[in-house]
């Protein structure tokens, strides 16, 4: 059972509800959102009366818990705002215009990432990504420049005026790596790192969850119920594509997972074609196939010299490209908006007598 409280219940009002619980041998945790307040009683309760919960002073809702992700059916932030004053701020999900996070693989130098973040902004991109630890499959592989990537990306943002979204890798970076970056990245290799998601639920920030290479879209939604049920209610799923037998990709992006993630939660949505095809030319046609399916926005890779990039090179694309994309993000978003709306308008024709 969830327990949704009104914005404006006291904090006298939820503890009130919590002892009320306790007395009934109902245990529960409490889950404080930017937003919002929610009470996830996680003893069975079947039997107790239904007006026993609405009837607590200060709640507005009562859900039942019929999935197994329910924070993620319920209670996550439908719009999710990253960024500062300093950096820029943009809101992400329902209701808003796509949004696109574009840079490099890998920041590669500070003067690289510098350049690159002001040729995505000029592009349209509102968000800037760079990878400062890098998970790679083989050991002897470019590893990423730790924090002084971070630090070389914190200052390409406040430069260009975007917020900045980089991969943590481990629960003992988030410290160091929380005053340079605006959205914790979750990498497909770190959805099952349980500890990872739980401390980065007790953050402020929001987490970019990406879902791992062959998980399922409950195990996607049950890895971001450990993020909602630390505390922190801002979180954004992507879809990056998942192992399949084809080889003609480097994954199979799949694209059906937008239109269940949007069926079955609020949260945001993201598509990152780039992992999902391993190609720079097929990443143009499957961004507009992720809007056209409903997702928020793009997590792209793009570089000044997509050839000379150190790392995931096939698949980066230049900035000319990653303009191309965002101005397809933007008229697909405006037509099949236009479309939804009239199609809501009512058949106000008179007949004809």
């Amino acid at each position: 059972m969830i327990l949704s409280f009104r914005k404006s219940a006291s904090r006298e009002c939820v503890e009130t509800a919590v002892r009320r619980l306790a007395e009934n041998g109902l245990n529960c945790q409490i889950v404080a959102g930017a937003d919002n307040l929610v009470i996830v009683v996680t003893s069975p309760c079947e039997a107790m009366p239904g007006h026993f919960f609405s009837h607590l002073e200060g709640v507005e809702k009562v859900v039942k818990l019929t999935a197994r992700s329910p924070l993620a059916a319920e209670s996550g932030c439908s719009v999710v705002k990253i960024g500062s004053a300093g950096s820029g701020r943009i809101a992400l999900g329902e209701g808003k215009e796509p949004v696109v996070i574009a840079g490099p693989c890998s920041v590669e130098s500070r003067e690289q990432i510098i350049a690159t973040a002001g040729a995505v902004k000029t592009a349209g991109a509102q968000a800037l990504r760079g990878g400062a630890f890098k998970p790679r499959t083989n050991p002897y592989d470019f590893q990423g420049l730790g924090l002084d990537g971070l630090k070389f990306m914190a200052e390409a943002g406040q430069a260009s005026g975007m917020p900045v979204v980089s991969e943590v890798m481990d629960v003992r970076d988030i410290e160091a790596a929380e005053p340079y970056l605006d959205v914790f990245q979750v990498g497909a290799r770190n959805m099952y790192n349980y500890d990872l998601l739980k401390e980065l639920g007790r953050q402020t920030k929001p987490v970019l969850l990406k879902r791992g290479l062959s998980a399922t879209i409950d195990e996607l939604l049950q890895a971001a119920e450990y993020i909602l049920v630390s505390g922190n209610l801002q979180v954004i799923l992507c879809e990056r594509g998942i192992r399949t037998y084809e080889t003609r990709v480097r994954n199979t992006l799949d694209l059906s997972a937008v239109v269940i993630l949007k069926s079955l939660t609020a949260l945001p949505v993201l598509v990152d074609p780039s992992h999902a095809t391993g190609k720079r030319a097929y990443v143009r046609a499957l961004s507009r196939a992720a809007i056209a399916c409903g997702a928020d926005g793009l997590i792209v890779e793009a570089h000044l010299e997509p050839e000379r990039s150190i790392s995931d090179a096939a698949q980066a694309i230049d900035p000319a490209t990653l303009k191309e994309i965002v101005e397809d993000a933007a008229l697909l978003s405006d037509v099949l908006g236009k479309r939804d709306r009239q199609q809501s308008l009512p058949d106000l024709k008179m007949p004809v007598s």
